[in-house]
């Protein structure tokens, strides 16, 4: 038997959210429940929503940055009870059989791995996202939200706190390591608060100073404008390693000489235009370009432990239900700072 709960819908490309219902699979024995407590939005649901990234599928309930409390478990779940604080990120499911499935990086799955929304699971049933008050997932995909993050500013962690801490990690963003952040938006601003945390100096590349205060506020040792020409030049060979979060089509040659040699420029922002560098940028300083795709299960949980750790959580504005086109509206018009996060107690409210 299948579960009705409220949720916000996309009925079609490009459409206006609206208030529905939708159903929720009945749990199978390895299944938790969770009561969605807040959803964040990401740059990425205006995309699909909009089909900006290709066909996608209608009505969507888009959300992969979910934060709430298990309501119920399966007969054979162990690991999580009721009551418990727990997350979901940007998939719900993978073969688990593949190479990079037992490796960790369920995100490469050879099958593909299932999106929490816009996906079709194995089951051959469409998924549906975080925007509703409650959804069920597999307890593989289910992770731990420790103790000392309000579960606000936890639920952007599921997607912006991976997406950047997992490069950086990769990286070896540490003590002695000089790392420069491109952009200061709902990924750049967590980008500049891990790094820091991970000991690393860390410098702000914006196109403007407007949001110098808040760069340096946030732990960033220096900010400059990428505007003025002169950033280029003053910062050539200084970085360990670049991590652009803009999608944006940038002068690709132009960041790749403010790497030291052997140092890295990885892209997680995913602009619409293709990016062109010359080959010498790279071969005269032994530097790599490089991109990443979220992270895997494990380490989305180990993140989530060491922003506890550190007392990491989102820059949030919460919004109520009927709040989320014109929240769509500001995200494009960059008029956010950093993540906006919706109540869902006001989903079908």
């Amino acid at each position: 038997m299948t579960t009705t709960t409220h949720a916000i819908a996309a009925p079609s490309p490009g459409a206006a959210l609206s208030p529905t219902t939708i159903e929720r699979r009945d749990l199978r024995p390895d299944d938790v429940l969770i009561d969605i407590a807040y959803a964040g939005i990401c740059h990425s649901d205006i995309h699909q929503v909009k089909e900006d990234w290709g066909s996608a599928i209608f009505p969507m309930v888009p959300g992969h940055e979910i934060a709430g409390v298990v309501a119920a478990v399966g007969s054979d779940v162990t690991k999580y009870q009721v009551g418990d604080r727990v997350g979901v990120g940007c998939m719900v499911d993978s073969c688990g059989e593949c190479e990079y499935c037992l490796a960790g990086t369920e995100q490469f799955c050879v099958k593909g791995n299932i999106q929490t929304y816009n996906g079709v699971g194995f089951d051959g049933e469409n998924t549906y996202g975080g925007y509703s008050r409650q959804i069920v997932v597999k307890d593989s995909f289910v992770c731990r939200i420790p103790e000392g993050i309000g579960l606000d500013v936890a639920a952007p962690l599921l997607c912006a706190g991976i997406t950047t801490y997992s490069p950086l990690n990769r990286w070896g963003a540490g003590p002695g390591k000089k790392v420069a952040v491109v952009g200061l938006g709902g990924l750049g601003h967590m980008a500049v608060k891990i790094a820091v945390a991970m000991g690393a100096e860390v410098t702000v590349l914006s196109q403007s100073l407007k949001k110098q205060e808040d760069g340096l506020k946030l732990g960033a040792k220096d900010y400059f404008a990428t505007g003025d020409a002169s950033t280029f030049k003053q910062l050539r060979g200084r970085f360990d390693l670049i991590l652009n979060t803009v999608s944006a089509t940038l002068p690709v040659d132009s960041y790749l000489g403010m790497l030291r040699v052997g140092g890295a420029m990885v892209n997680v922002g995913a602009p619409g235009e293709p990016l062109s560098y010359n080959a010498f940028s790279l071969l005269g300083g032994n530097r790599v370009l490089a991109g990443s795709m979220i992270g895997g299960i494990a380490e989305t949980q180990e993140m989530l432990d060491f922003c506890a750790e550190h007392g990491i959580g989102a820059e949030i504005e919460t919004i109520s239900a009927d709040q989320v086109n014109v929240a769509y509206d500001r995200v494009e018009n960059s008029d956010v700072r950093y993540r906006f996060v919706i109540d869902a107690a006001t989903i079908g409210a």
